[in-house]
């Protein structure tokens, strides 16, 4: 076991860019010591890109990255080889290798090399599976035999049998079912390194010992877990709105002593001239009264000018103080199903992966599709949307349908997020699309940035939006995972343009949470190849 005080991660000065020159950070300092932290933040701000140059598989523009300890890194998107065997993935093929071959009789000096003083490493390999879920998954068999949720579990096994002094995870409970989600918390929660973890998942984040809240190019520091942090921004966002008010207040006041002083300083110059027009004093005196006035006056116009401009700089600094995190604002009344009409139509539908589906969807259901990994939920949403040809059966939309895959591989990665809208919307104006994606937080040149390098949650978003903005307009709205790869606020600007939409939904989820959220109607679960009612207070 590591000794506890010797890991940590130190970043100094760290600047990096994109490839067209934007920057993202500059002159970033961030010291990690041993604990968990909660990397968290708005989408764009670079939490994956830190992960990523962290792990060394970024290069900063300027600046180090000092890593005290191995570290052991999970990808938001995760690309294992489907032809590698298990061993090989959790790293102890040639120790595996060399304990058979010892096994066997052969005495060679590699193979107990090879080994060193990891005899138990097929007992340590089968018990990290197991802690994981993962005990009936065989060492010998290949990474292709197991689902995309067992495959992100089967890295996590790697790398806690590597036992890493720093362990960098990267939204990952992605893909995991819940039974899944509440194996991986039980990793988190006994891990005694330093871990990193950029997560949405709540769930996960009641689990870390801080959050570092990555805004603006910076770090904020809170300890404690997710709720914690989210008390304790409540606590600062009331200060700030306090200092707020009393700054505008000190504002008007100013403005107001302002105009006062003005107006005795006109009333007094007016005099001045009825005293000289009138002729009653010597005109040296009358000069020498003039000029003393206007620089009495001169000096009392300055200083009231610059309390009021200090006032408006404290206005400024307070308002900055308060957080302005946009949200999602959509109204799509084309959208609208009259409620009772047949939107979905499924009759003894056979899919590829073995279940037989009968499902009718009216508008405006709202169904959450909930169970194991595997159990056949997306390859239900693909055969709806079309991707895949029913075994046999029926399968019928009756209104405009869109699909949002996992993948989010509907955009053009080349393009613009207007120019694949437009794709999609062929009649609609370079005006009415802008106008319909400034809704969706691209504003001005946000929306003329190319897809590729966009970040997951913006990614999310414009795919979103391309979607929901496509003409015809969608009346039923099919969403795979929706809530992978999203920030907290992500997810607050996926339920909000949820909220304004007023079709059928038909969402597959393992977030319980979001999916209350959104105002399920009906939940429903593959199991043992048939669609059955679910209680979602046993999820």
């Amino acid at each position: 076991m590591h000794t506890f005080t010797t890991h940590s991660v130190t970043c100094s000065r760290l600047s990096f860019s994109w490839q067209d020159g934007t920057p993202l950070l500059q002159d970033f300092d961030l010291t990690v010591g041993p604990g968990r932290t909660g990397l968290i933040g708005l989408n764009g701000t670079g939490k994956s890109t830190l992960l990523k140059l962290i792990a060394g598989e970024l290069r900063p523009a300027s600046g180090s990255v000092k890593v005290t300890g191995e570290v052991g890194y999970l990808p938001q998107n995760l690309a294992l080889e489907t032809g590698r065997r298990v061993d090989e993935t959790l790293g102890i093929a040639a120790t595996r290798a060399a304990l058979h071959a010892i096994e066997a009789g052969d005495a060679s000096e590699e193979h107990f090399t090879a080994v060193g003083d990891d005899w138990d490493v097929e007992e340590r390999a089968r018990a990290t599976l197991d802690q994981l879920g993962l005990g009936h998954v065989g060492l010998d068999r290949t990474v292709g035999e197991v689902s995309g949720g067992e495959s992100v579990l089967l890295r996590l096994a790697a790398l806690l049998l590597a036992r890493p002094g720093v362990l960098l995870l990267d939204e990952p409970t992605n893909n995991l079912d819940r039974q899944a989600r509440r194996r991986l918390y039980e990793a988190v929660a006994g891990w005694t390194g330093v871990l990193v973890v950029v997560s949405h998942d709540r769930e996960l984040l009641a689990h870390v010992d801080q959050i570092a809240d990555l805004r603006g190019g910076e770090v904020v520091w809170y300890g404690g877990n997710l709720e914690a942090y989210e008390e304790a921004v409540a606590i600062e966002q009331e200060a700030a709105e306090r200092r707020v008010r009393a700054a505008e207040t000190d504002v008007r006041r100013q403005k107001r002593e302002l105009d006062e002083a003005q107006t005795k300083l006109a009333r007094r110059a007016g005099y001045g001239k009825k005293m000289q027009a009138q002729k009653r004093e010597p005109k040296i005196v009358m000069g020498n009264r003039k000029r003393s006035a206007q620089e009495s006056a001169g000096k009392h116009r300055i200083l009231h000018e610059q309390r009021l401009e200090h006032a408006k700089e404290r206005l400024d600094e307070a308002a900055e103080r308060v957080r302005n995190d946009a949200e999602i604002r959509v109204e799509l009344p084309f959208t609208a199903v009259p409620r009772g009409r047949q939107v979905l139509t499924l009759r003894e539908a056979g899919l590829r992966h073995g279940a037989r589906v009968t499902l009718d969807v009216h508008g405006p259901d709202r169904i959450a599709l909930v169970g194991r990994n595997g159990a056949g939920k997306s390859t239900l949403l693909r055969t709806v949307a079309g991707e895949i040809p029913p075994v046999d059966g029926e399968v019928r939309t009756h209104v405009p349908m869109r699909y949002l895959p996992q993948r989010l591989d509907v955009l053009d990665d080349a393009l613009s997020i207007v120019e694949n809208v437009a794709q999609l919307a062929p009649d609609a104006t370079n005006q009415q699309i802008r106008s319909r994606l400034a809704k969706f937080l691209f504003r001005r040149e946000r929306a003329d940035q190319i897809v590729g390098t966009l970040s997951g949650g913006e990614r999310f978003r414009a795919t979103l939006a391309a979607v929901m903005l496509a003409s015809p307009a969608p009346q039923l709205l099919l969403l795979d995972e929706p809530t992978n790869n999203l920030d907290l606020a992500s997810v607050r600007q996926l339920r909000a343009a949820l909220e304004g939409y007023e079709g059928a939904l038909v969402v597959a989820s393992h977030d319980v949470a979001f999916l209350r959220e959104i105002g399920i109607t009906r939940w429903l679960g593959l199991q043992d190849g048939e669609l059955v009612e679910v209680d979602p207070d046993t999820l």
